[in-house]
């Protein structure tokens, strides 16, 4: 029932708030626009440097990342985009490495490391395009955020449809470890934080098991934004153990999403659902806990609170989360409570220049075992 609140919430909240969106870039579609007229090199950036205070505990300070941007145009249809993101300060990381050949204004094919389409944050994460220090929870959790993979596909837009789609074929997370004698060591995936630790980022991936992804925008009312998202397929796992019970689960993954603004007024929201299959054969294998339906809805709403001649925008914003990666478990796994977390989370976005912002939020995290946290956080953040 309060998965059909959410929806309807979201219906009319495309009736109240409404802005034109369809042009709101993130930063491979910027890259690829920014040099259309220049062959050449295009250069860019984002960062987020945080201070988090959970309730009982010392704050941390954190450059959390800094990512430079590059892009270069060899002709008119081809243009190569890549992210190196520096977290922590120490880690280093490709966010995307990919290339795209243009076949016409409507059709362009894609090959290599790329984000996959799932929801909003996964592909608009710049600091500067979302409200409140840290991305939403359900994103890190259920989605998870950052996700990529080597792939390959197309993307573009119908104008007369005012659709934009891309459709990709992925390898995808690993799901265990093996030692020399072909014996499963590890499991990937946990109860907690569900797909998150299959990420392989491009790292030496392995791939045994094709994965599909694909999404639908639609922007053809002024102000409205709805995504469909879809991915699936199977995890990867070792050769020497794919075909042991357990070494690979299956993965069918569905996302809605909206955003919508009028004025000083924005509302967006989320919902993500994670059918997983082989999960009682995962966990035998393994020793985890993980679940077999992750789910999770956020609805927010936020105000500029100045007057909109105004180029700065102080916008105070409210957002409610709502996730669970034990909604469903398999076998004799029972539910731990702790997993089916909500949380509320109170701020402020002050974008002092176009790309540029400081952020401050409260949050309230709770879950159903009543293991209340809250936590202080504030942060800057720029995109060029």
């Amino acid at each position: 029932m309060k998965y059909i609140i959410f929806l309807f919430a979201l219906f009319v909240g495309s009736n109240l708030f409404s802005q034109n969106q369809q042009n709101q870039q993130n930063t491979a579609q910027r890259i690829l626009s920014g040099n259309i007229n220049t062959k050449g090199v295009t250069v860019g950036g984002y960062g987020e440097i945080t201070y988090n205070r959970p309730s009982g505990k010392n704050a941390e300070l954190d450059v959390q990342r800094l990512v430079l941007l590059f892009g270069y145009k060899f002709d008119d249809r081809t243009q190569f985009v890549t992210e190196i993101e520096f977290e922590h300060v120490k880690e280093v990381y490709v966010e995307q490495a990919f290339l795209q050949y243009s076949l016409n204004d409507q059709v362009n094919l894609r090959a290599g490391l790329m984000l996959v389409p799932m929801g909003i944050i996964n592909e608009y994460h710049e600091p500067t395009t979302f409200n409140g220090v840290e991305r939403p929870s359900m994103d890190v959790a259920i989605v998870p955020t950052t996700w990529r993979e080597i792939g390959i596909g197309v993307a573009g837009k119908s104008a007369a449809a005012s659709l934009r789609y891309q459709l990709y074929v992925f390898n995808g997370f690993q799901s265990t470890l093996s030692d020399e004698n072909g014996t499963i060591i590890s499991g990937q995936l946990g109860g907690s934080s569900g797909l998150r630790g299959g990420r392989q980022k491009g790292i030496k991936s392995n791939f045994n098991n094709i994965n599909f992804s694909g999404k639908l925008d639609y922007y053809g009312l002024p102000g409205l934004r709805l995504g469909l998202s879809g991915y699936f397929g199977r995890t990867q796992s070792p050769k020497d153990v794919e075909a042991v019970a357990g070494a690979d689960i299956g993965i069918s993954m569905i996302g809605l999403d909206a955003r919508y603004a009028k004025q000083r007024f924005s509302v967006r929201g989320q919902f993500v659902r994670g059918a997983l299959s082989d999960t009682e054969s995962y966990n035998l294998a393994t020793g985890k806990d993980l679940g077999s339906i992750l789910q999770g809805y956020y609805l927010e709403t936020g105000y500029n609170l100045l007057a909109l001649q105004k180029k700065q925008q102080l916008i105070g914003f409210v957002r409610y989360e709502d996730y669970n990666t034990h909604a469903s478990t398999a076998g004799n796994l029972v539910e731990n409570d702790t997993y089916n977390r909500q949380e509320w989370t109170f701020g402020l976005s002050y974008l002092i220049a176009n790309g540029a912002v400081v952020k401050a939020d409260y949050q309230l995290k709770d879950n159903a075992a009543n293991k209340q946290t809250n936590q202080l956080n504030f942060g800057i953040g720029v995109w060029f």
